[in-house]
């Protein structure tokens, strides 16, 4: 695998899924002979991963298995929760404890080790936790989601679980923007693969998830949180630290010369029932037949944006104009005339459509905003 690739796997098998993933990015060749690998998801709280806030347990599982497959046994489970909360209890709450318990691999309570800084360049020295320094590759695991301080968190952001409490509330207190992505100069996991299944639409804590059902592998954590922007309907430029991180050449930001690598099911219908209320209120605004999961997600990243703007009155007022008051989605209109707004190639029969197979978070806002304004 390449700096500059991403691999999106879509479908709704979690386990066959991330072995897909893993095997298109070659993992087994990433990794040194004889190496500790630690695998680090997001378990910032104690809670399932339905939720939208932490890392699938099917995912960690499911590269267990592919390593030791190839020959790797030397794999351990490491997190340090959030400050106030208990790493140990969202082991148990996110069913890491029963994983561990029946693959046989550790689980390492980062918030428990002992820790040493490093210098990080522009005069900051950052605290970071031993047995991650200690790893010989790392795989970063984290949710791509909303964050209510940074808009968007994703890989770059999920390494502060790699440092002790104390310096997890100095970032706060540093603007969390610039040690973000100085962390990224000390600490460089060797793979990520991003659990983008239902992350939160707003809160790094969850409660508002969103089906998506798809995962990203990439070696570059700059291309992907920029990737996870786009998908999420945000400009990448929104979110100072990837910026940063790109000047201080962690990796580029650059997706127009990406080359992304698209695989398994993209029509993997929404599990709508795992969308929570405010998910649902968006929702009301859409008239969807046979939906795919990224499409449809990125229409609710879309609709969640315009609600941020201040747009959804006038977005409403727009379509309350046409015929057929709601936006257009799913295969259920292909070959369809509909008079009024759609989104994704099945709905072009619409008026006014938005392109994409499926259509980015950004795209779709963009789109709306426009249909919105007049």
């Amino acid at each position: 695998m390449l700096k500059n690739e991403l691999i999106v796997v879509h479908g709704g098998d979690i386990a066959s899924m991330t072995r897909e993933a893993l095997a298109a990015a070659r993992i087994e060749t990433l990794i040194p002979s004889g190496a500790h690998i630690a695998l680090k998801p997001n378990l910032i709280v104690a809670k399932p991963a339905s939720s939208g806030a932490t890392t699938h347990p099917e995912i960690v599982g499911a590269i267990i298995e592919y390593l030791r497959e190839h020959g790797f046994e030397r794999i351990s489970i490491m997190e340090g929760s959030w400050v106030g909360d208990s790493t140990s209890r969202a082991f148990i709450v996110a069913g890491y404890a029963e994983l561990s318990k029946r693959l046989g691999v550790p689980l390492i309570d980062l918030q428990q080790d002992s820790w040493k800084r490093y210098d990080a360049g522009g005069g900051l020295k950052i605290a970071v936790c031993d047995q991650a320094m200690a790893a010989d590759f790392i795989i970063n695991l984290p949710v791509v989601k909303g964050h209510c301080q940074t808009t968007v968190t994703c890989a770059l952001k999920n390494l502060k679980g790699c440092m002790p409490d104390d310096e997890k509330s100095r970032f706060h207190e540093l603007g969390l923007h610039e040690p973000i992505a100085r962390l990224n100069r000390v600490l460089k996991p060797g793979f990520i693969l991003a659990d983008a299944i239902c992350g939160d639409l707003d809160f790094e804590e969850g409660g508002n998830p969103v089906s998506m059902n798809r995962l990203v592998a990439g070696l570059d954590p700059v291309l992907l949180d920029a990737y996870a922007c786009r998908i999420m309907g945000h400009d990448s430029e929104e979110v100072a630290y990837i910026g940063l991180a790109q000047r201080y050449g962690v990796g580029s930001a650059d997706l127009t010369s990406a080359k992304i690598i698209e695989l398994g099911d993209k029509e993997a219908a929404p599990n709508l029932s795992a969308c929570s209320g405010r998910v649902r209120a968006l929702a009301a605004r859409i008239e969807e037949r046979s939906a795919c999961s990224a499409c449809y997600a990125a229409l609710v990243h879309g609709l969640a944006r315009m609600e941020e703007r201040g747009l959804l009155k006038r977005l409403d007022g727009a379509l309350d104009g046409m015929r057929a008051p709601r936006v257009a989605i799913g295969r259920g209109f292909r070959g369809q005339k509909y008079e009024g707004v759609g989104c994704g190639v099945c709905a072009r029969g619409a008026s006014d459509w938005v392109k994409g197979c499926p259509p980015d978070g950004a795209s779709v806002a963009a789109f709306l905003e426009k249909v919105a304004r007049g």
